[in-house]
């Protein structure tokens, strides 16, 4: 007999793999972890005035462990962590791998991704005032004395939790697996030691006890569908975590702890309520035994903070890609770990976020008026991707749409079900939602029309660069003057003559030894390694054209990537070299293609875009900036 002793590089990969699958239990779980709190109660909620009788419990906890299993298992486990763009995945993610294979369905993909942003961003703004209102109401439960702290508690744990994102997470991040491991496993636990309560809830593992409960519950059925829907928010998380955390380890972490927990947790509340009716008002807490109430509350307490975080993050990571696309004007992003670089911080919408957490909690002022608001978001999406889907089996799989329809259509038609659900409470608060989508949407459709109808307007007054190039060589006698150094100007049209460029030999005369004309592209993919990054053409004997590529998630730092133009032959001092950039000042024009509104918020938008010398990492003491007002 021979032993096989694990290699170093085998148990290098084995110890990778483990902190992987802790890190997403952490962060890609921590959401649809908390789920439990609340959505098994709000789904009884309109059933409490009659009673609850054994149908109506079996029917939906079953109808919640089917959805789990049929939109969360198939849907996302096992199918769309498989639709990666490089690795990333994510609304915005799959939206640039299809803009790039199918053209022609662009503008339709367009609106279909920026909407799954818009309410991508609303759910980051729900998520963690409902999950810390819920947590923290089982204080309630250890003494009715905390019924009023129960708010400014909730306040009081954002305002800190939005004030440490500048300081980075990653000093507190690897307490999140552990922790939400613990959640799950104590969960479970509080599941298992009540499914003995009433084994009929057994019965509720059939799905025929879900389609009995949606063919007999009537109008009130399609009520609480929305509230059934509660136990799959999160989900979008798997996807959008996929570059940070990688396929395996999701899909592990999933099957052998998270469902598990999940469905043993949903049954005991179950068999707990059937056995003690009178446990209606809150379930999951009134499961556990009364000297552990408060060791579970701190517990769901920190287990909301982490589900919070991570969408937090999750808004930070959509909102760069959305830069790097062109969906958003350029914001502030800080890097707060120097081995992460999915670690950022993007202050405008820490700032966004934490006013509309804060707006949340007081406006609806606890949770089961919050629940109502939050579905929409969460179905919205989930049918937004669902579509994107489609698209994508048929243009990167190869799939027919025959064949493409008819797995994709039954799981459309099942979040179809559940959206309308949802959108009849509009009135109560699910008007929320869809309120801040729609002025997302508003904000990203504006910006790409805009800077495309002021591409379009600066491009006809713009000199073809081989043409500006042969008239300086040609000229003698009024030539500019010749000053050492080199001039790196930035363009977003390589062969235009960047206005800056003309700005600068009318107003000062001068042209230098070497003149670079500088180019940057974001990639349909989300990053480009160095060999790829920069490519160097010699136009002539002064002028050089540099075209440099980053991928939607690298950080655009265009000092650290012309030092990579040094092995292409294009030797400089960097502080012998100026970058010259042009400032824009916009002003409205009666003659522009946008609307009055439009134009307006475009210029607003443009204003509050941080400096490019800034977002492309330029050296500040290098950097020259020469004006020009520009009309719409």
């Amino acid at each position: 007999m021979t032993s096989h002793t694990a290699s170093p590089g085998e148990t290098s990969e084995t110890r990778k793999f483990l902190v992987l699958l802790l890190g997403s239990i952490g962060v890609v779980y921590g959401d649809i972890g908390t789920s439990p709190l609340y959505a098994f109660r709000e789904a009884l909620r309109p059933f409490s005035a009659d009673g609850v009788h054994e149908n109506e419990v079996l029917g939906l906890i079953s109808l919640m462990i089917w959805t789990l299993t049929i939109i969360v298992t198939v849907k996302y486990v096992l199918f769309l962590l498989r639709a990666d763009n490089d690795g990333e995945g994510g609304t915005l993610s799959l939206l640039a791998l299809l803009m790039k294979k199918t053209g022609s369905f662009t503008p339709i993909l367009f609106f279909a991704g920026i909407i799954g942003a818009a309410l991508f961003i609303g759910d980051a703004m729900i998520t963690p005032a409902l999950s810390v209102m819920s947590a923290l109401e089982g204080l309630k439960l250890v003494t009715p004395a905390f019924a009023n702290y129960v708010l400014p508690m909730s306040a009081a744990i954002m305002v800190g939790l939005f004030l440490v994102q500048s300081k980075g997470t990653a000093a507190v991040s690897k307490f999140f697996g552990p922790i939400t491991v613990v959640w799950f496993l104590v969960m479970a636990w509080g599941g298992l030691i009540h499914i003995g309560d009433d084994w009929t809830i057994l019965k509720a593992l059939n799905p025929v006890n879900a389609l009995w409960f949606i063919t007999h519950a009537g109008f009130t059925g399609l009520i609480v569908l929305g509230a059934v829907f509660l136990t799959v928010t999160g989900a979008e998380a798997l996807y959008a975590d996929l570059g940070h955390f990688g396929r395996k380890p999701i899909q592990t972490a999933w099957f052998i702890l998270v469902f598990p927990a999940l469905a043993l947790n949903y049954l005991g509340q179950g068999a707990f309520v059937l056995a003690h009716p009178e446990a209606i008002e809150n379930p999951f807490y009134l499961m556990y035994p009364e000297w552990a109430l408060l060791p579970v509350v701190i517990l769901a307490t920190m287990a909301t903070i982490i589900a919070s975080q991570a969408v937090i993050t999750g808004a930070f990571s959509l909102a760069r890609q959305a830069v790097h696309l062109g969906f958003l004007p350029r914001l502030a992003i800080k890097f707060t770990s120097e081995t992460n670089t999915g670690q950022i911080y993007v202050p405008a919408v820490n700032m966004l976020l934490f006013i509309g957490v804060i707006v949340l909690i007081f406006a609806f002022g606890n949770s089961e008026s919050l629940a109502t608001a939050y579905g929409i978001s969460v179905t919205g999406a989930m049918v937004v991707t669902s579509l994107m889907s489609f698209q994508f089996l048929r243009s990167i799989w190869g799939w027919s749409t025959i064949k493409a329809a008819a797995i994709l259509l039954p799981l459309l038609l099942l979040e179809a079900v559940f959206l309308g659900a949802n959108l009849l409470k509009i009135h109560d608060g699910g008007w929320v939602p869809i309120a801040l989508a729609l002025a997302i949407m508003a904000v990203m459709w504006t910006w790409t029309r805009g800077s495309r109808a002021l591409r379009e307007k600066t491009a006809k007054n713009d000199m073809p660069l081989d043409m500006f190039i042969k008239s300086v060589e040609r000229q003698s006698d009024h030539a500019p003057v010749t000053v050492p150094g080199t001039a790196v100007f930035l363009t977003s049209v390589p062969d235009r003559t960047p206005a800056v460029l003309l700005h600068n030999i009318k107003h000062n005369h001068v042209l230098h030894e070497q003149n670079v004309v500088l180019t940057i592209w974001t990639q349909d993919k989300p990053h480009v390694p160095d060999s790829e990054r920069v490519e160097v053409t010699r136009l002539s004997e002064r002028f050089l054209r540099v075209d440099i590529h980053f991928g939607f998630m690298d950080e655009p730092n265009v000092a650290k990537a012309l030092v990579l133009c040094k092995k292409k032959g294009f030797k400089f001092e960097i502080m012998q070299t100026s970058f010259y950039l042009g400032r824009r000042n916009l002003i409205s024009t009666p003659n522009t293609d946008l609307p009055v509104w439009q134009e307006r918020l475009y210029i607003a938008l443009a204003d509050f875009g941080i400096d490019p010398s800034a977002y492309f990492k330029l050296p500040a003491n290098r950097v020259v900036e020469l004006g020009e007002q520009v009309a719409i």
